[in-house]
Parts: C-alpha cells; structure tokens; sequence
C-alpha cells in the first residue's frame, strides 16, 4: 500500500470512528454496566449482552446469531475474561456483514465499470437522504473522472425534481426531467436515451419513495425496471436502497417492504453521524443478506462512503 493510500485509510478511520461517536457511547456505556465486575464471559454476562445488542438496533436474529458464536468460541477455548469480549465481538461480526463483491478502497469511483453505461436505481422511501445520496455519488464518480447523467424518475413528490437539479447544477452533471406527475418510466426511458447518445459512463435514477400501496410500488418499479432494458440491455444494473439509519427498527420494516418490491442488489445507510442507533448496519445487512455499499456518516458532500466492514466493525467496537 502506497504512502498516500495508507494516510488516505487513516483519515478515514478517524473520521469514521468519530461519526459513530454516540453509537459507541450508547454502547460502550451498557457493555461496560453487564461486563462490570464479571472475572469470565459466563450465562449471565451473555444474557446482558444480548440485551446490550438488541437495544443498539442490532435485530433479535442477528444478535442471537452473534450469541451463539461466542457461545460456540467460549466453549471451545474453555476460558475467555470478559475483557476478551470486544475482540470476540469484533471478529464474529466483521464474519456476519455481508461484503460488497468489490473491494472498498479509495479507488473505487475511477475504476472500470462492468457496463458502458453502468445505470443504477436508486429507491427509498422520502426523507431518508436518497436524493442527496444520489448528488453525492454523482459528485465522487465525476470526481473520479466519470460522465454522469442523472434521471429524475420520483415525478410525484412536490420539489424532488427541483432538489435533484440543485445537486445536477452543484456537481456540474446533466438532469434528464419531465413535469411533475409525468410517467416515472418514460423518464427513465429518456434518461437512458440520453446517456448512449452521450457516452456516459454513470447512469443514476431517482425514483418515487411511497410505501402506502406495495404493489403499486412494484408495479411501478417494475415498468421502470422492463423500460430501461429495451435502451441498456440488463439494466438497471445496481437497485441501490436507500435506508435513514436513525430509524432503527423502521430502516428494517422499509427493507423489508423494497426488498418484496424489486431486487434490491445494494444498501446505503444514511445518517449515521449522531444517532446511537449504529447496529443497524449490521442487522440489515445480515437479516437481508445484501451488502452495504455506502454509509453517510455526516452533512458534506464527501461524507458518503464507501462502506469497509472491517473499519466499520473497529470503529464500533472499539473505545
């Protein structure tokens, strides 16, 4: 690893485990009460750290899962302190997250794409940041030397099309946009007609955020979905899910919902930054087997990242 690369990693680091700050107090405060006093990791001290677990938004099958692996390592090295538990912690949930297929380095956004355009469909419920995760991906892809197009598909909330613009003007990419309620999917249509024309290499689409109808939300998805493939072969490529990581247990009931309605391939878990309610992470992305490829740990365009299990897992778990 180069110099740069090594400074680059450090600074993420710190600026990561400085954004999850309130969900490893929220943590490290109620590991610290079970663990107090406790010479072994016993019965007792795993029943509170199952609490611990579930109370951090981990998810009950996740925590159980996590449970009966130190349980399983317990027994089998005989005698562990309790001091050893975050390092168990560590390792048995670093195994648990999914990994994205690409590795996640600084070098992701300039690499080849698989696919010329690479389209992406970006869904979500409205107020989970999906239209500003969408302007910063635009912006680290244009920065890494990318041409990117981005379609406003979401043509029925009032002022999604114009914050979309805002994002398209500030990071210096095309909007492909129709009136608002116009047919999400001719938008998608005309954004990828535009993107062969103009050999990009980025293709994002927004699209509508309403859980009040599943199956009006499937459909729709659905014919944006059959309408992109007629201009891009097997696109879209990536359905990304945007989920608010502040909401704890309703980031899963939206999962749940989006991954019924579409073949949702990747996960984005917004705001991070100041909520104790981090374990999410790793609860969605075990109970729903897809990787997290971005976590928003913070306001300024760079703040979404590409998400490292490893780092992630450290910086949670280590005080």
């Amino acid at each position: 690893m180069s110099k740069l690369n090594k400074l680059f990693s450090a600074e993420k680091k710190r600026r990561l485990a400085e954004e999850l700050q309130s969900s490893k107090r929220n943590f490290f405060a109620k590991l610290g009460t079970a663990v107090a006093g406790r010479a072994s990791i016993d019965e007792d001290l795993l029943d509170e750290l199952e609490g611990v677990l579930i109370q951090s938004d981990v998810g009950v099958a996740t925590t159980i899962k996590i449970i009966e692996a130190i349980e399983a390592r317990v027994a089998a090295d005989k005698y562990l302190g309790s001091e050893a538990l975050g390092q168990l912690l560590t390792e048995e949930i670093t195994k648990i997250l999914v990994r994205p297929e690409a590795a996640a380095t600084p070098q992701d956004f300039a690499a080849a794409l698989p696919h010329q355009p690479e389209v992406i469909m970006v869904v979500g419920v409205n107020g989970v940041g999906k239209t500003t995760t969408i302007g910063k991906l635009a912006h680290q892809y244009t920065q890494a030397g990318k041409k990117v197009i981005l379609g406003a598909a979401d043509t029925f909330r009032a002022g999604a099309i114009d914050q979309l613009q805002i994002w398209a003007d500030s990071v210096g990419v095309s909007l492909v946009k129709q009136e608002m309620g116009s047919d999400p999917a001719s938008v998608a249509f005309d954004t990828l007609q535009s993107a062969v024309a103009q050999n990009a290499d980025v293709v994002l689409i927004d699209t509508a955020g309403r859980l009040h109808n599943k199956i009006n939300l499937m459909n729709e998805l659905s014919k944006v979905k059959r309408v992109m493939d007629k201009i891009v072969p097997e696109a879209p490529h990536e359905v990304l899910l945007v989920l608010d990581g502040s909401t704890g247990q309703n980031a899963f009931e939206q999962a749940k919902q989006f991954t019924a309605a579409t073949e949702v391939s990747a996960l984005a878990i917004t705001k991070l930054d100041g909520t104790a309610k981090g374990g999410v992470v790793m609860g969605i992305s075990d109970q729903f087997q897809i990787p997290v490829k971005y976590i928003g740990v913070g306001e300024g365009i760079d703040d979404l990242q590409r998400f490292d299990p490893e780092a992630f897992v450290f910086s949670f778990f280590n005080a």
